[in-house]
């Protein structure tokens, strides 16, 4: 098996509804956003999936969270925009565009600081 990931960010603002305390007010971060594409095995060019192309395919869903208030995005006017639900999101977002026969989505990690953030596998 291979972990092929890419690293990018994005900022946004949001607030955490009926949260107890300061996350309830709107803030922003500068989410960094992991993404990870299980192979099993490498390409006849020796790639477990093109850099290229799997920036290319997160680029698109991440561009549409990036400097936007995330409680206005249709994906989070239900559901808090906290960490957890954005790895969900990316994840279901990028699920289809990157599984084939030789490769699938295995996570999506989001952090909204260098010390705090969750690893989404998808179900």
């Amino acid at each position: 098996m291979l972990d092929i990931f890419i690293d990018t960010h994005f900022c946004g603002g949001h607030h955490l509804r009926q949260y107890p305390g300061n996350c309830e007010k709107p803030h922003g971060h500068n989410w960094k956003v992991r993404v990870t594409v299980r192979a099993t095995k490498p390409d006849a060019l020796g790639m477990g999936i093109d850099f290229k192309v799997l920036k290319n395919i997160v680029n698109r869903v991440v561009d549409e969270l990036d400097h936007r208030d995330l409680n206005e995005h249709p994906a989070f006017r239900e559901v808090n925009p906290s960490s957890e639900h954005i790895a969900m999101h990316i994840f279901s977002e990028l699920k289809d565009g990157l599984t084939t026969d030789r490769y699938s989505l295995h996570s999506v990690s989001v952090r909204e600081t260098d010390t705090s953030g969750v690893i989404y596998y998808g179900e």
